[in-house]
């Protein structure tokens, strides 16, 4: 699904250079890579304020904890997503409401999301599936509106952009209370281990996440807040930086590869491609088909046999997850949701995919559906 190895292989000298440095200072933990990664950071999205920190779950929890919410308070996410979203909700004793999503783009509905607030709802956190923004403009109004906080997980969407109906772009994370990214290596912007950053344009919420990162210390031994440990270390810190510089050029090939694909499929009535929103940019973190009356197991195995890796983003969605059993919800409350579990599927999607690898895929996938025909 991914090709770490040969985007490594071609700035190999400039990631082990920045190791080294590392290495040499001994500086392992918030060392000077960290504040030159994390100022450059600022800087490439426009915002004010970025925190490194240990991954991207760490970065949604800290940036609730911030918050000052507390036990029973609604938090409104999709019913669509990798389930870190609701996992730290559901860890700070905070009530998780789930919604549906848009068909079309995968992202929050929101009328689903109108519908779900409540005197007891504090905060949205809109995600920004497979790397295209919800619709900011709205969610922003709404929670104008209602006095709500918002929370951006954009862990897949770094480096796209959201158009405000006056022309403005902003910075997917950026438009929000707090944006949260995961460095994770298969991301867009990914490090060789774990890593994650939130971002804010808020002085007060920036110091009160910095201190809740750091065990709740604003000043050495001295614990403002209940907080946690999670830092971004060194090394991982020098290698983001690095690949910072490579971002754009990362997207350039995804939305190049997004595109062979689209191509390729557009005029087969049993693949839908993904939707483009005009509202926003798309990063292409996974390359997501819905399959019409395909069947999807076995066209998986079909590509695997062939050696073509292929995912599903997600099986199933939060609510129906046994962890998360909610007498509030059950099978057909969402139903856009539901479908997409049972149709979406990911094609290999990175900054390393060749033509001919892209005709091996396409090609594959075209010649099982017309023999299911």
């Amino acid at each position: 699904m991914v090709d770490l190895k040969n985007q490594y292989l071609k700035i190999q000298h400039q990631i082990n250079s920045g190791i080294q440095e590392v290495i040499d200072s001994t500086t392992f933990i918030k060392g000077g890579k960290v504040t030159e990664f994390q100022k450059h950071l600022e800087d490439y999205l426009h915002v004010k304020h970025v925190i490194p920190v240990a991954n991207g779950t760490d970065a949604l929890q800290i940036s609730l904890m911030a918050l000052g919410l507390k036990p029973g308070d609604e938090v409104i996410t999709p019913t669509f997503t990798f389930i870190a979203t609701a996992e730290v909700v559901a860890l700070l004793g905070l009530t998780p409401v789930v919604v549906d999503v848009d068909f079309d783009t995968f992202n929050i509905s929101i009328e689903s999301l109108k519908k779900a607030i409540t005197p007891k709802t504090k905060a949205i956190v809109p995600v920004h599936l497979f790397g295209q923004n919800a619709d900011m403009e709205e969610i922003l109004q709404i929670a104008r509106e209602h006095n709500l906080f918002v929370v951006e997980d954009a862990c897949q969407s770094i480096g796209s952009d959201y158009i405000f109906a006056d022309g403005q772009k902003v910075k997917s994370g950026c438009m929000g209370d707090i944006g949260c990214t995961s460095f994770f290596p298969s991301k867009n912007l990914g490090c060789f281990g774990d890593g994650g950053a939130i971002f804010t344009n808020n002085d007060e919420l920036a110091e009160k996440m910095r201190a809740i990162a750091n065990h709740g210390m604003v000043v050495r031994y001295y614990h403002d807040f209940v907080g946690v440990n999670s830092r971004l270390d060194s090394i991982q810190a020098a290698i983001l930086d690095v690949k910072l510089n490579f971002l754009d050029k990362y997207t350039t090939n995804r939305q190049t590869a997004a595109s062979f694909y689209d191509k390729a499929f557009s005029d087969c009535g049993k693949l839908i491609i993904p939707a483009r929103s005009e509202k926003s940019t798309h990063v292409f973190h996974q390359y997501t088909l819905q399959l019409v009356d395909i069947d999807r197991a076995a066209l998986v195995k079909y590509l695997a046999d062939k050696g073509i890796p292929a995912m599903i983003y997600y099986p199933v969605p939060l609510h129906l997850q046994k962890a998360y059993t909610d007498l509030r919800y059950q099978q057909g409350d969402f139903p856009v949701a539901e479908k997409l579990c049972d149709c979406v599927l990911s094609l290999p999607m990175h900054t390393e995919l060749t033509k001919d690898q892209l005709e091996f895929i396409t090609k594959n996938v075209l010649e099982f559906v017309k023999n299911k025909e």
